[in-house]
């Protein structure tokens, strides 16, 4: 009777870990679901554009369940933007505005990555942070254009670290990057991160019901 009896034991013990795989795959598609992507991307000469951006995405890691990919703006591709949650973007000030490479950046939405008509990024979350060399230099007009690209794609833009976003001074009597600059920075990536999931959690929980 002992052999009967073993056999029937392993069976059950068999079945029994037949029934609990899926359930650990359904967890594991879970924990896959509520994880974020955010994409830190820049454009920068200096050093100091970058500097920021490496501050941003320190903020953004800070979140639990969060996944940064950082790039200059011209290393980006589709799938860097259609896979990410949240978008970041960082630019230096050129004559009050986003440089040139940012805004290639944006124009390549479409002509490259054929954002439209569907709106590929449309409630995917979008923030700005600049650099510039005055006080008043145009790093404000620099952050607007930047989210004002992100409306035109239906984004959802937030703020953090300022007003508009995170910004810093690099010259005159605020040379290079301060402490208070980059914990601005990190603010702004953080703040984005946690916006990025409860919007992505409530999508989520929108597609169950």
């Amino acid at each position: 009777m002992a052999a009967p009896v073993r056999w029937f034991v392993m069976l059950c013990a068999g079945a029994l870990a037949l029934t609990a795989v899926p359930c650990l795959a359904a967890d594991a598609a879970d924990s896959d679901s509520d994880s974020v992507t955010v994409l830190v991307t820049y454009h920068s000469l200096s050093g100091s554009t970058e500097k920021m951006a490496r501050a941003v995405a320190e903020g953004a890691r800070a979140v639990p369940g969060v996944r940064v990919v950082l790039k200059r703006v011209g290393e980006v591709t589709g799938p860097d933007l259609f896979s990410s949650d949240a978008v970041i973007v960082g630019s230096p000030v050129y004559w009050s505005n986003m440089s040139g490479e940012v805004k290639t950046f944006f124009d390549n939405w479409q002509f490259k990555f054929g954002v439209f008509p569907e709106f590929k990024m449309r409630n995917k979350v979008g923030a700005a942070f600049a650099t510039g060399g005055q006080v008043s230099g145009g790093k404000e007009v620099t952050m607007l254009t930047i989210l004002a690209a992100m409306l035109g794609n239906q984004m959802i833009v937030v703020s953090g670290g300022g007003a508009f976003g995170a910004s810093a001074t690099t010259e005159g009597d605020s040379p290079g990057i301060d402490d208070k600059e980059l914990a601005d920075a990190r603010d702004l990536g953080r703040r984005v991160a946690e916006v990025a999931a409860i919007i992505k959690r409530g999508a989520r929980n929108n597609s169950k019901e």
